[in-house]
Parts: C-alpha cells; structure tokens; sequence
C-alpha cells in the first residue's frame, strides 16, 4: 500500500511543500494550491490570446503571494523566453532550478534562452542535462512533446560551434 493510500493529507503536504507553496493566514494547503493552480491557468490562458504582458503580470502578482513556487519561476521563465526576453527567461529559469535541480521545463526554458543569447557552451550544457536522469523524467511527464526540439536544438548548437571552431 503507498503512502498516499495510507494517509492523504501528508500526501498533500508533501507536494504542496514539494511546489513551495505556503498558504496565506487563515488559508488551507488545499486553497493555495488550488489560486496557485487558477493563476498559472489564468496566465496561460491570457498567453493563448497573445497577451503576454497580461500573463506576465499575473505571474508576477502569483509571485507575490508565493516566492517560493519553483512552478511559477519556471511558467514567468517560459513566458519570457516566448516573448524573446531571453536574459530575463534565464535569470527565472535558474531562480527556478534553484528551487528544483532536475525541473524538465525549466532546463528547457534554461537551455533554449542561453542559446537565444548565443552561450552555446552553457545552452549546450542545460540541453545535456535535460536529455538525462530526473531531468529528462521531469520534461517527459510535463511536457514530452518538446524532447524532439530538445534534440534539435542541441544539434544545431553542436554544428555551429565545430563550423566556428573550423574558421577559427
């Protein structure tokens, strides 16, 4: 029998610590999590009708309430990095992997803003990173559609790098 089975509620504790998500006074687990989960529907759903600023924004109010939500750090990275903000994307993409090492989408965002910003060493390196262990689990159970633009996009940063190593 797994633990959730046994004891729900520590179940729940577990992620929700898991998230860093800290419910305000007076507020249950169960609230936070679910204004965490309504503001980050909320920001994409705003980012589906290309309006960023607005996804932006709500983020940012999220965060707000909760600092510590790696999930957040890595939505405002995505955000970012759509709307070409690669130095910004990073910057939370990393806050983001400070929270949660091996976060499949945040190594993503991590990795395809380094090499927006021509760091091929360092894109090279997060893509790698992302295509192994926990990391690679992570993006497949968030987001497995973007292992192939994984793959790609390391390719190509590997070819332009030999073609710069050739001319010099």
């Amino acid at each position: 029998m797994s633990l959730s089975m046994q004891n729900p509620s520590q179940d729940l504790a577990r992620r929700v610590a898991a998230a860093g998500v800290v419910a305000a006074p007076g507020q249950s687990m169960t609230e936070a999590m679910a204004l965490l989960a309504a503001a980050r529907n909320a920001a994409y759903a705003e980012a589906a009708r290309g309006q960023l600023g607005r996804s932006v924004s709500l983020l940012l109010r999220a965060m707000n309430t909760q600092p510590m939500s790696f999930e957040l750090q890595s939505d405002m990275a995505a955000m970012l990095l759509s709307a070409g903000e690669y130095a910004h994307a990073a910057r939370y993409a990393r806050d983001a992997l400070a929270l949660q090492p091996h976060h499949g989408p945040s190594l993503y965002a991590l990795g395809f803003a380094l090499s927006g910003l021509g760091e091929a060493a360092e894109a090279s390196a997060a893509l790698r990173k992302l295509l192994r262990g926990k990391a690679k689990q992570s993006l497949m159970a968030e987001a497995p559609d973007l292992l192939p633009l994984v793959k790609t996009e390391l390719a190509r940063i590997q070819r332009l790098t030999r073609q710069t190593q050739k001319s010099a």
